[in-house]
């Protein structure tokens, strides 16, 4: 399949040797960026978008080789995108302090640009992220410092149920959004040309890690740490049951213990929402973290 030049809305923006799908708000106050994970496309976001553009100034894109922008080789490194990031922010004319919303492997790309630039991180908002110390909480098989190192591995082929199980569980990610950008972003996860990027982008998954052990410490800026105790047909199709909840323990520790390490953490856990759809279902509680409503001059 060919991907289309441009979603149902949204503009291509010139990146340095690509152009990137981007979606922006007027600005009505400090800009938020969002950074899908694994697979995620910005359109996914559109909800937490449309709960914030009359007090922020969202910008939801894809990065390279991910939903409607142009292709680039997979795997990619942190700082790979977190150069991008900054070409972005740079042609859309951002120059102040952003808030970066993160989830999943986004949350790796969050994290590294705030080692990286600390000065232009207002708040991160990092949603069941990738963290250094993953390994150190979750089951031996679940370990990305144990899985081969691989830049070219091939996403093994799976049976037409399989296909029909992701398809509905993403069908009910995707309910309440408007009809018309639904599906379209539906259709896109599930074509055959951007349904593998989830698995090539999480190849180098052991380096990635490396890099943020490597990166240094984060700034001490307002954090929340979103996490999702829920599952999905999606989930239970790769994981085993058992397998699964010992993950979810884990992650919960490995985030619980980075809250209780850092005292500008909030720590958040939603049980009504899985680690791949929270961001398409429970839209108000990202919302609330990467906009705070502002009474009495304050933030809340």
């Amino acid at each position: 399949m060919s991907i289309p030049i441009t979603g149902p809305l949204g503009d291509r923006v010139a990146v340095g040797a690509r152009t990137l799908w981007t979606l922006r708000a007027e600005p009505a106050g400090d800009p938020v960026l969002f950074l899908p994970g694994a697979g995620s496309f910005g359109l996914d976001y559109y909800r937490v978008y449309g709960l914030i553009k009359e007090r922020s100034a969202p910008i939801l894109y894809d990065r390279a080789g991910t939903g409607w922008s142009e292709d680039v080789a997979l795997p990619r490194t942190l700082d790979d995108v977190t150069d991008e990031i900054t070409d972005l922010l740079a042609a859309l004319g951002v120059e102040s302090a952003v808030t970066l919303v993160g989830h999943s492997l986004g949350g790796a790309y969050a994290q590294r640009f705030a080692q990286r630039f600390p000065d232009r991180v207002a708040r991160l908002v990092l949603i069941d992220p990738l963290h250094q110390d993953w390994d150190d909480f979750v089951p031996p098989e679940l370990q990305f410092g144990a899985a081969p190192v691989t830049d070219n591995a091939q996403m093994p082929e799976l049976p037409a149920q399989a296909i029909d199980r992701i398809r509905t569980a993403m069908e009910i990610a995707f309910r309440d959004f408007p009809t018309e950008i639904g599906k379209a972003a539906l259709d896109l996860h599930m074509s055959t040309g951007r349904f593998p990027v989830g698995f090539r982008e999480g190849l180098n998954a052991a380096h990635l890690l490396d890099e943020l052990r490597d990166g240094g410490p984060l700034p001490e800026v307002p954090t929340q740490l979103i996490s999702a105790t829920g599952t999905d047909a999606q989930q239970r199709l790769f994981v085993p049951a058992d397998l699964l909840q010992q993950q979810l323990e884990g992650s919960e520790r490995l985030y619980d213990s980075i809250a209780e390490r850092h005292s500008w953490v909030e720590r958040i856990t939603v049980p009504d929402a899985s680690h791949a759809n929270l961001p398409m279902v429970r839209p108000d509680i990202v919302a609330a973290g990467a906009a705070p409503v502002m009474q009495d001059g304050r933030q809340r």
